[in-house]
């Protein structure tokens, strides 16, 4: 099951709070780490923030956000997200292009979330904390697409407003980001950016034009949830 509602504003600061599930498992979690190091080797135990919780105020979304391991995050998620008090939250670009196609990342297989299926996004760390304690969820949102595909700030044209989906855990603070190339133009040259880059977080791209078009790769449920939306909307 997923919930979407569309916000104008985030609020995302970040606070302190004591994640109890963490402290219960902690050998249970270095174990788990220990297993994902041993296939995939270059992922690496930073800070990182997960949201502790959040409150709508008419069209204005509050969010709470707090560090912990990237390890704590990992056992969490490998363990079925067993603490539903916290979720894994994120921002997210969702790249459509200028004949109305979407464009989505294949993982590349040295990150934790090999072969699925992403619009760019990233889970927020300290780094996008502001001094005045502010998580900048927009910043991390374009930041990533930079990284992920190439595609620079002045090429990307962001729509106000927020959409906000939840989903078997995952808590992702999307955007619409729209691109003045067709489908195959962006493909090829994102793929050229990847090929340029010596440890690319991406493998392939892929275009979608309906939810057919995930085919059966795997993809995170917040990702067809949105699709869904987008494309039922493009019919009203």
């Amino acid at each position: 099951m997923s919930e979407i509602c569309r916000v104008a504003q985030v609020e995302a600061r970040l606070v302190e709070h004591r994640w109890a599930w963490a402290e219960r498992n902690r050998a249970a979690i270095a174990e788990n780490w220990a297993r994902r190091r041993e296939r995939t080797p270059a992922i690496f135990n930073g800070r990182v923030l997960m949201v502790a919780g959040t409150e709508r105020s008419g069209d204005r979304l509050r969010a709470e956000f707090f560090a912990v391991d990237y390890a704590e995050l990992i056992g969490w998620i490998d363990a079925g997200q067993p603490d539903p008090s916290v979720a894994n939250g994120f921002a997210m670009g969702a790249l459509r292009t200028a004949d109305g196609a979407f464009i989505l990342g294949r993982m590349a297989d040295h990150t934790a979330n090999a072969g699925r299926l992403y619009f760019p996004c990233g889970t927020p760390d300290l780094a996008d904390v502001t001094p005045s304690g502010e998580v900048d969820l927009a910043g991390s949102l374009v930041r990533e697409i930079g990284e992920e595909t190439g595609l620079g700030t002045a090429e990307l044209a962001v729509e106000p407003g927020w959409t906000i989906v939840r989903a078997a855990g995952l808590l992702a603070f999307m955007r619409l980001v729209r691109i003045g190339l067709r489908a195959e133009e962006a493909r090829a040259r994102i793929l050229v950016h990847l090929a340029a880059d010596p440890k690319p977080e991406l493998s392939d791209i892929r275009i979608v034009r309906a939810l057919a078009d995930l085919g059966d790769a795997p993809v995170p449920p917040v990702v067809p949830a949105f699709l869904r939306d987008a494309f039922g909307r493009d019919q009203r």
